[in-house]
């Protein structure tokens, strides 16, 4: 076990830090003005607006901001020593949230791409098979998703709740799930995406119509994974850090939504559209698109004019907007999903289910997990207070992964062509 001296150094450097970050929001040092949506449907999408970021501000001064991430990576080597575990996690946390100021720096140019790419990745990278590129789960995704006819798989929820209903149910479903805590989900004009999760709060974009669908979607997105694991941060006796994500957490954090829909069996086949969609506009600006073709993109995709603005603006916040070096944020959501599924498929195959619980600790990344776990067993780290029902019971979870891993050693392809080929009735043979 740890002594308390130990547990009172992390305690003091963990509130340094969360005080440091505070103010780096960055989102916010990249939003566009309503004008820009108003230019483009004014100019029929023929001229790209002019986006100046002199006229967003940081909230500090990035110079000293800088230097005060600096003083602290080097106060917390000297307090935990260099090679201390969670020293070094807190230390990381710093360099991220440098390189964020340095990104916020360089808004509008193509130097923004760099950074960009370095704190959330890429769509053309190559996934943990050592083989695989990210956008061929896109290319591969969008051809199964194309097959799914919505209309034959269950109820066509239709877009009925307005935002008021969607923050009323909210409320009492997360009130249940976080007892005891102060949750608030509030009406808000000023959010890009239709919800957004803060420290102790929701916000639903109003004037909308959501469908029951879209409801479940932000019980778990929102609440059971966003607030929930800022939460878990927050009760941490010691390690404050974990309620306040780095970028290198969001991949973390957005695919580990995304699981959760699925086991809930909320994910449905328009918001995997959605999501795969981001990740192909991502590769598109990557690969040379500007924002009027990635506009474009959404528009042929059937999305109104505003829906396909407003997706192409989250590629482009903060980048140029003639294409190559775009905000690579939006390909965190499968991304993070690939690598959650694959994590929990490993760690059921070889007996390491301790860890899941702990992607729920707080805002964190699959290589810090069995640091956490080393750590909550030496009485510094405590087991996340909350946790979806399929985490909390992992037996259904354990029999899903085990036959995943099973039947992911089988090819479709071969399952087919011995179909076509056996005198067993094809099922997916067309009646002659």
């Amino acid at each position: 076990m740890k002594d308390q001296k130990y547990k009172n150094s992390i305690l003091d450097l963990s509130l340094i830090l969360t005080e440091l970050q505070r103010p780096i929001q960055i989102l916010d040092a990249v939003k566009w003005h309503d004008s820009v949506d108003e230019f483009l449907i004014k100019t029929h999408f023929k001229e790209l607006p002019e986006i100046n970021y002199d006229n967003r501000p940081l909230k500090y001064d990035p110079i000293k901001k800088l230097q005060e991430f600096k003083e602290l990576r080097l106060k917390i080597q000297r307090e935990l020593g260099p090679n201390d575990p969670l020293g070094l996690i807190m230390s990381r946390n710093c360099i991220q949230y440098e390189d964020v100021i340095r990104m916020l720096m360089v808004r509008g140019k193509s130097e923004f791409y760099n950074y960009s790419k370095k704190l959330y990745g890429s769509a053309n990278e190559i996934m943990g098979d050592g083989k695989t590129k990210l956008s061929d789960l896109a290319l591969v995704m969008d051809g199964l998703l194309n097959t799914l006819n919505g209309n034959m798989l269950g109820d066509n929820f239709e877009r009925n709740l307005s935002s008021e209903q969607v923050v009323d149910e909210l409320k009492k479903r997360l009130g249940e799930y976080f007892k005891g805590e102060n949750i608030k989900v509030k009406l808000s004009d000023g959010i890009v995406s239709d919800a957004s999760a803060g420290s102790d709060y929701i916000k639903i974009k109003s004037d909308l119509k959501f469908s029951k669908k879209d409801l479940d979607i932000f019980e778990v997105h929102e609440g059971w994974v966003h607030l929930g694991t800022t939460l878990n941060g927050q009760n941490q006796p010691y390690a404050k850090w974990l309620s306040k994500g780095p970028p290198c957490s969001t991949v973390t954090q957005e695919g580990l939504a995304v699981t959760m829909e699925l086991f809930n069996f909320a994910l449905f086949p328009r918001r995997a559209k959605r999501l795969n969609d981001r990740l192909v506009a991502c590769q598109m600006a990557e690969d040379g698109a500007d924002l009027l073709e990635v506009i474009r993109f959404f528009r042929d995709k059937g999305q109104a004019d505003d829906q396909a603005i407003k997706n192409a603006s989250r590629i482009f916040r903060g980048a140029p907007l003639t294409g190559g070096s775009p905000f690579t944020k939006d390909i965190a959501y499968l991304k993070g999903f690939a690598m959650i599924y694959n994590f929990m498929r490993t760690s059921i195959k070889e007996g390491k289910t301790d860890l899941i619980p702990f992607l729920f600790a707080g805002k964190v990344t699959l290589e810090e997990l069995p640091t956490l776990k080393e750590y909550h067993d030496l009485g510094v780290i405590t087991t996340p207070l909350y946790l979806p029902p399929q985490i909390k019971d992992m037996n259904g979870l354990a029999i899903w992964m085990a036959f995943s891993n099973f039947l992911d050693t089988m090819k479709l392809e071969d399952i087919l062509r011995e179909n076509k080929n056996s005198e067993i009735t094809n099922p997916f043979r067309k009646a002659s």
